[in-house]
């Protein structure tokens, strides 16, 4: 029995297949919450900006670095913003021109860009001012 050992020839791989049933079952339980609707965005290429079509009936809002709205020279109040965007939609049916300031923050334009979404508002186009 000295300097006889026998060998191991045989790979158990009922573990392996555990790990592999769980992380389909996990995948399954998931897969459904990733189908959620997001936004289509097409990212525009730097272009110069010629002369302003004069006819365009745009929605022109401000977001300054504060996050405040500025619609027309006005602060709209955030609690409103819904109902002035949906008001404009009615007189401007050309879209929504999103103009940010350097330091806007993300949450402020998304807000607005919901409301406008929720209002009916479907062109919205961003800039910076």
């Amino acid at each position: 029995m000295t300097g006889q050992r026998k060998t191991f020839n045989e790979i158990n791989i009922t573990p392996l297949t555990d790990i592999f049933l769980v992380l389909l079952i996990i995948m399954m339980v998931i897969a459904p919450l990733l189908d959620q609707q997001g936004l289509n965005l097409a990212v525009p290429n730097l272009i110069e900006v010629q002369d302003e079509i004069k006819d365009s009936k745009l929605i022109k809002v401000l977001v300054t670095s504060d996050d405040k709205y500025i619609l027309d020279d006005t602060e709209i109040p955030v609690n409103e913003l819904a109902n002035v965007i949906g008001e404009q939609a009615k007189v401007n049916p050309d879209g929504l021109l999103i103009m940010t300031q350097d330091d806007a923050t993300h949450g402020a334009v998304v807000r607005l860009m919901d409301e406008a979404r929720n209002s009916g508002v479907t062109n919205i186009s961003l800039t910076e001012a």
